[in-house]
């Protein structure tokens, strides 16, 4: 059973400067709970690092509050706080003469005492940590050796070797490829199943977080903060005025976000999977709007075979592939 993790109350968050205090957003009261994988969205500087280091208690809350487990955040020492709250932050770790299996058992700090000595227990919970992440290949390596991907799951390992309840991450998948982003967001999703952790971070991977993560927050300068499951933001229209204005749009029949073509033309187009939407990508990037709620006299069938374009007064067209469509409706 999900249990509250993170309480926020009227949080409002910012810094202090020589003669002002600057307010980055106020108002925040949600809960965050315990098996969910949390992503913060928002542009570059709305403030997103101001909010994670302030739920980390690295800069204080300029009013409201903050509970972690049930406490205020302000009650707990900074060692206690460390065996709470783990950090996982953004910048290259440019670390050499240090292994992997070295820097993971970093993780146990909090809990080895001055000399940093690991007992029993301490090393079977750094190999349960390797083993999460399923870098046991990786464990002997040196560190200054690894690629961005491979690094960043050394980092996620460390963190789980100090078993802390909640996890945060600044931008986790910040310089990896593509298929090392996905490989990691999974990750992090899977371990709050397996692990019931707490994880929340902050990315720039819209597309993903919409796909992977169990509750989203909007940050945003004017608007302020929203948060919901992905599909109740983008039902409550918070998704689709995210970007506006921007050149992005919110596609509500997938989900997700997009380009905001200028459009042409319009159509109507029916069919239902991979082809359709195939279809109505490609048509929508050459200037044409096409989906089935579109009422007009041109229309286009997108079913198992081929494509059929149907063009009034003139009989029925088909094409065996995309391009051959775009050629057809440009003759």
């Amino acid at each position: 059973m999900k249990e509250a993790t993170i309480e926020i109350r009227d949080l409002s968050i910012g810094y202090h400067t020589k003669n002002d205090t600057k307010l980055v957003a106020s108002h925040i009261t949600t809960t965050i709970y315990s098996s969910e994988l949390t992503c913060l969205l928002g542009a570059n500087g709305v403030g997103k690092s101001t909010l994670l280091r302030t739920l980390s208690a690295f800069q204080p809350a300029l009013s409201g509050g903050i509970a972690l487990l049930g406490q205020d955040i302000q009650h707990y020492s900074d060692k206690a706080l460390s065996t709470i709250v783990g950090v996982v932050l953004t910048d290259k770790c440019d670390i050499r003469n240090m292994s992997v299996r070295e820097l993971v058992e970093m993780g146990r700090s909090p809990y080895t005492g001055f000399w940093g000595r690991l007992g029993k227990d301490d090393k079977r919970i750094v190999d349960e940590a390797i083993s999460l992440v399923r870098i046991e290949n990786l464990a002997s390596r040196m560190v200054h050796t690894l690629s961005d991907g491979e690094r960043q799951k050394v980092m996620i390992a460390k963190a789980l070797a100090q078993e802390t309840p909640v996890i945060y991450l600044d931008e986790p998948t910040a310089f990896l490829d593509f298929p090392s982003k996905v490989e990691i967001m999974q990750l992090l999703h899977h371990l709050t199943r397996t692990t019931n952790k707490t994880i929340f971070l902050s990315t720039h991977d819209l597309e993903l977080a919409l796909q992977i993560a169990d509750k989203i927050w909007l940050m945003d300068k004017e608007k302020g903060i929203h948060t919901g499951t992905p599909e109740d933001l983008a039902l409550n229209g918070s998704l689709s005025g995210f970007f506006i204005r921007k050149g992005i749009v919110f596609d509500r029949e997938t989900g997700l976000f997009r380009i905001d073509n200028q459009y042409k033309r319009e159509i109507c187009l029916l069919g239902d999977g991979q082809k359709y939407a195939m279809v109505r990508k490609a048509l929508e990037r050459n200037g044409i709007h096409a989906d089935r709620t579109i009422t007009s006299d041109d229309w286009i069938e997108a079913g198992d075979g081929a494509i059929t374009l149907h063009l009034s007064n003139q009989p029925p067209q088909t094409a065996e592939t995309i391009e051959e469509l775009l050629m057809l409706l440009e003759s």
